[in-house]
C-alpha cells in the first residue's frame, strides 16, 4: 500500500502555487475590506439542517456527511459557505440595515467540479444582506469584477439571467412540481423540442413563453425581443427593465455583457438576478452569484441578499505559472552585524535563508540568485556567479 496516495481529486498545493494563491487571497479580502465587506470565518463542520436550508437538493448531494460523536446528530462538511453566511447575518449579527460579508476558506464536494475539476476548492466570496433593489445587485456585480481584475484577468464576460421570469411563467401557468423541474431541466439543456413537448399541454400564452426562453440569449437586443414576447406582467417587465440597469452599469467597467434567459441556474436557492464571469482562457466561469432573498427564513429572518463566489484555485489555473521568489543566502556563522543586515534585509521583504553549520546547499533548491559578503569589515549583497 502506497500511502503517500491522495483520494482521487485531492491535491496538495506545492509552494510556488501555494505561495500566489495566499498573495492573492489576501489582496482579494483587503479589497473587500475597504468596500466595507467584513470578514467572517463560518465552521468547516455544521450540522446538516443549518448546512443545507434552503439552499437546494444539489447542495445537499454535495455535501460529505459525518456523524457527532459526541451528539450523535447528522453533521456535514461544508461545500458552500454562502449559507453560513447567511446564517451570520440572520441569526448571529441580526442588524437591521445592509449588511456586508465576506468570508474564504476551504470547502469539500463529494464530487469534482469547477475550473480546478478538485473537491476542495477554496472560496472566496462576498455576500450583501438587507437591500432589495438593483443597486445592490449592481454592487456585488462591480465588486466580482474588480476581485477578477485584481487577480490579473482581464477581458472579462458577464453572462446575465433572472430566474424570476420562470418563476413567474409556472404561477401564470398553474404549473405541477413535477412539470416544473422537467422543465426546468430541459430549459437548464437548451432543449427546444423537449420544452415543447412538456409544455403542450399548457396555455397557449405560457406554451409559447416558455419555448421563447430557449431562443432569448444574446446581446442586449435580445431583451427588447423579450419584452414583445413575454407575458406583459409586472414580474417579469420588473426583472426585464433590472436586467438593463444592471447591464449597463457593468458596460461601464469596461466588461461585456450577455443574457440568457432559460439559466435557471439555483433555481428554487436563487430568487431573483443571476450572473456568471468568463474569461478568454477559463472552459467555464470563473464566478458565479445571484440573488437569494428567501434564505435567511429558514434562520429566523428573511432578509434581502445577494451576493457571488469563486473558486481562487480553480482561476489561478489558467494565469501563467507561479514561480518562488528569489532568495539572498547568509553564511552559517554567527555575528551580531550578519544578524542586523538579515533583520534589515527582511523587514524590507526580501527572503534571506541562512546557512545551517555542517550542511550543503543547493542553490538550485534554495532557489538563490545572491548572497551576504563581508566586504571591508561591512556585510552587503551580491550576486552569486556560476
Amino acid at each position: 500500500m502506497r500511502n503517500w496516495l491522495l483520494p482521487e481529486y485531492i491535491e496538495d498545493v506545492l509552494p510556488a502555487e501555494a505561495l500566489r494563491m495566499e498573495q492573492l487571497r489576501r489582496r482579494l479580502l483587503d479589497l473587500f475590506h475597504v468596500y466595507g465587506y467584513q470578514y467572517v470565518i463560518p465552521p468547516m463542520l455544521e450540522y446538516m439542517e443549518s448546512l443545507i436550508t434552503g439552499a437546494g437538493h444539489d447542495l445537499d448531494l454535495a455535501t460529505f456527511k459525518v456523524v457527532d460523536q459526541l451528539t450523535g446528530r447528522l453533521m456535514g462538511v461544508r461545500a458552500d459557505m454562502t449559507p453560513q453566511a447567511a446564517r451570520i447575518d440572520a441569526h448571529l449579527l441580526n442588524h437591521q440595515g445592509v449588511t456586508r460579508l465576506c468570508y474564504a476558506g476551504s470547502v469539500l464536494r463529494t464530487k469534482p467540479d469547477g475550473l480546478a475539476q478538485t473537491r476542495e476548492p477554496l472560496q472566496l466570496g462576498a455576500e450583501l444582506f438587507g437591500h432589495a433593489g438593483v443597486e445592490s445587485d449592481i454592487e456585488v456585480q462591480s465588486l466580482m469584477i474588480v476581485a477578477l481584475k485584481t487577480i490579473g484577468i482581464s477581458q472579462i464576460h458577464i453572462d446575465l439571467s433572472h430566474v424570476g421570469i420562470f418563476e413567474s411563467l409556472v404561477q401564470a401557468g398553474n404549473i405541477n412540481s413535477s412539470l416544473e423541474q422537467a422543465l426546468h431541466a430541459a430549459l437548464q439543456g437548451k432543449d427546444q423540442s423537449a420544452v415543447t413537448k412538456l409544455a403542450s399541454d399548457l396555455e397557449y400564452t405560457t406554451r409559447e413563453a416558455l419555448i421563447a426562453l430557449t431562443k432569448l440569449n444574446g446581446d442586449s437586443a435580445i431583451l427588447e425581443t423579450a419584452k414583445k414576447v413575454l407575458p406583459n406582467t409586472p414580474a417579469i417587465q420588473a426583472a426585464l427593465v433590472s436586467l438593463v440597469q444592471v447591464s449597463q452599469a457593468l458596460e461601464a467597467l469596461n466588461v461585456t455583457v450577455s443574457f440568457d434567459l432559460s439559466e435557471l441556474r439555483g433555481y428554487h436557492y436563487h430568487s431573483g438576478m443571476v450572473f456568471a464571469a468568463y474569461a478568454k482562457g477559463y472552459k467555464g466561469p470563473l464566478a458565479l452569484g445571484g440573488r437569494y432573498d428567501e434564505v435567511g427564513e429558514a434562520f429566523g429572518r428573511a432578509r434581502p441578499a445577494t451576493g457571488f463566489s469563486l473558486d481562487l484555485r480553480g482561476v489561478v489555473t489558467a494565469l501563467s505559472p507561479a514561480s518562488l521568489p528569489k532568495v539572498i543566502l547568509a553564511p552559517a556563522i554567527i555575528d551580531v552585524a550578519l544578524q542586523s543586515k538579515i533583520t534589515e534585509l527582511r523587514n524590507s521583504g526580501q527572503v534571506v535563508v541562512q546557512a545551517l553549520p555542517n550542511t550543503q546547499c543547493s542553490m538550485d533548491e534554495l532557489n538563490c540568485d545572491r548572497q551576504l559578503v563581508l566586504k571591508s569589515g561591512a556585510w552587503q549583497v551580491e550576486a552569486i556567479t556560476n
